[in-house]
């Protein structure tokens, strides 16, 4: 029972750290590689605002940090991003370096050790099963479920969200319908560094606020997408609980320091298998040659 719980939690975990990763990926097609920096980023702004503003609210703290973090990731696309649109590689690389910079700017400022923790949503924990899981954990798992639902809501139901999925589905035609292409970019670009800053604010609770989970994240968002499909969002589900079951038995079986190496093998087997992940449709045509 304490694999399926914590099977389940970790999955989900996963799914939030993928999920702004995913949304620009599927939407503006651009690899967003400074999805980490943004998430230590967002963090560490609740942190700043805790604690070196006197008396600032925990929960205006939060909204601040995600905000600014939002505000980031449109300013990524409008200044640098929309330079090399379609320039894969160059996308790749861009990203990579602005991340790196934030990382190691972060660094560089003082950013260093295990001082920098944020405080729980709520103390204490409670016996599911007769496993003792603590109340943090439960809030991610139902707040990461009301996520994935309002996300669906709004990509569905909202003009903005048909707007983006309109793009994402067929860029030219949506463009012929007088969606603005690069609005929609910068839109969906500030949405997913919001996604990751609320993924952050959920999850660094749990532990400390340290430049190294900025690469983590980045390539648990990169393995999750891989093995899941790029741009697809139920893949994005299914690869978060196979890669998070993997974890939790290869944890309670081996060893917690092999996470990392269950989640690179995955990226590996994956594109050895399927390239295209597994509701991925970008290579079907060079899998079937």
């Amino acid at each position: 029972m304490h694999i399926i719980i914590y099977g389940i939690i970790n999955s989900i975990t996963l799914s939030l750290i993928s999920l702004g990763f995913t949304l620009v990926y599927s939407i503006s097609r651009v690899p967003n590689f400074a999805h980490g920096a943004l998430y230590i980023l967002s963090g560490y702004l609740v942190w700043l605002f805790i604690n070196k503003f006197a008396g600032f609210p925990y929960p205006f703290a939060i909204i601040a940090a995600i905000g600014l973090t939002a505000v980031v990731g449109a300013l990524i696309y409008r200044f640098i991003l929309i330079r090399i649109r379609g320039m894969e590689i160059s996308e790749i690389i861009a990203t990579y370096a602005i991340g790196l910079a934030i990382l190691e700017g972060l660094r560089w400022g003082g950013l260093r050790g295990g001082t920098f923790t944020l405080p729980t949503f709520m103390a204490g924990s409670v016996n599911l099963f007769d496993v003792s899981v603590d109340y943090q954990r439960l809030i991610i798992v139902g707040v990461g479920i009301l996520t994935f639902v309002s996300l669906y809501v709004f990509t569905r139901y909202t003009k903005i969200g048909l707007a983006l999925r309109g793009i994402a589905q067929d860029e030219r035609a949506a463009m012929m319908l007088g969606i603005n292409s690069d609005m929609t970019a910068i839109v969906s670009l500030a949405i997913g560094s919001a996604l990751s800053g609320f993924a952050a604010v959920l999850l660094l609770p749990l532990g400390n606020i340290v430049v190294e989970t900025g690469y983590n994240v980045l390539i648990f968002a990169i393995a999750v997408c891989v093995i899941g499909g790029l741009g697809s969002w139920g893949g994005t589900i299914v690869a978060s609980f196979v890669i998070g079951f993997a974890q939790i038995l290869t944890e309670a079986f081996i060893s917690t320091h092999y996470q990392m190496v269950v989640a690179l093998l995955a990226i590996i087997v994956t594109l050895l298998v399927k390239p295209s992940g597994i509701f991925g449709k970008q290579k079907e045509l060079e899998e079937r040659v």
